[in-house]
């Protein structure tokens, strides 16, 4: 897939297709602002931080970067695409990739 497939807004049967393929990540937002978004829960802060970490090397790497809400225990990860002002096929690449990172399925609480 080329660069530009891979950053153009996709539609709304498009996106409900591929959230299906991901395991917990979920539509939040509306219009410009909508955004997949997937909670990751762990035991401490200190694990939390490795994974934000992880996340953070990864989106470096690939050069998209999701939105973070940090707490103990918990990191939430959201993904959107400012270029096209939506979502995009490379937030379902990015999210895949957080799926299995280190780490990313420990999830010890509700």
């Amino acid at each position: 897939m080329s660069l530009t497939q891979n950053k153009r807004v996709l539609t709304a049967t498009e996106i409900v297709t591929r959230l299906a393929k991901l395991d917990g990540w979920h539509l939040s937002g509306d219009g410009a602002a909508v955004v997949i978004e997937k909670t990751f829960r762990f035991v401490d802060y200190a694990q939390t931080m490795q994974f934000v970490n992880a996340v953070a090397w990864l989106a470096q790497a690939r050069h998209h970067h999701p939105e973070l809400v940090v707490q103990v225990g918990r990191c939430v990860v959201r993904y959107s695409t400012h270029d096209v002002a939506g979502i995009s096929q490379a937030d379902f690449d990015c999210a895949a990739a957080v799926d299995v990172l280190p780490g990313a399925t420990r999830q010890p609480h509700a």
